[in-house]
């Protein structure tokens, strides 16, 4: 029985198999063709790597088929709305950027992450002048 939920098993997508060139002994000739990029090429070690890499974009997809399908479509229409208004919301350019208003909506603000603890404002890399980057950014300068 599907109810056009998502599957809840974890798929493997996107796999490439590296092939070097090989010499006579069997590894690759990195004299002759130099180190081959391998990073572009890698793919997930695990099944579930491919999973929870887009966790976040899979439970909002089956949030919104849940909602579409108990409360009809206005529900799921209305959320994406919602959100896509909260993430355009300007900020001056000396100011931290926190969307305390998507964090609500979408229940971020419930969970203590890694960016709540290692992206404190006051340890922000560049700190100048506030009239004269809102100056810079209107271009006043």
């Amino acid at each position: 029985m599907n109810f056009g939920y998502p599957s809840l098993r974890p798929t493997h997508e996107g796999g490439v198999e590296i092939q070097h060139e090989k010499s006579n002994y069997g590894v690759p000739d990195v004299m002759t063709y130099g180190i081959s990029d391998a990073k572009s090429k890698l793919t997930p070690v695990h099944p579930l790597e491919y999973s929870e890499k887009h966790y976040d974009g899979n439970q909002d997809e089956l949030t919104m088929r849940m909602l579409r399908n108990t409360q009809g479509l206005h529900a799921p229409l209305k959320l994406r709305m919602e959100k896509h208004m909260l993430k355009q919301i300007p900020k001056g350019p000396c100011i931290a950027s926190t969307n305390i208003g998507l964090e609500t909506l979408t229940g971020e603000d419930l969970d203590i992450d890694v960016k709540d603890v290692y992206n404190a404002p006051e340890d922000a890399e560049v700190m100048g002048h506030p009239q004269a980057m809102m100056e810079k950014q209107i271009g006043l300068i």
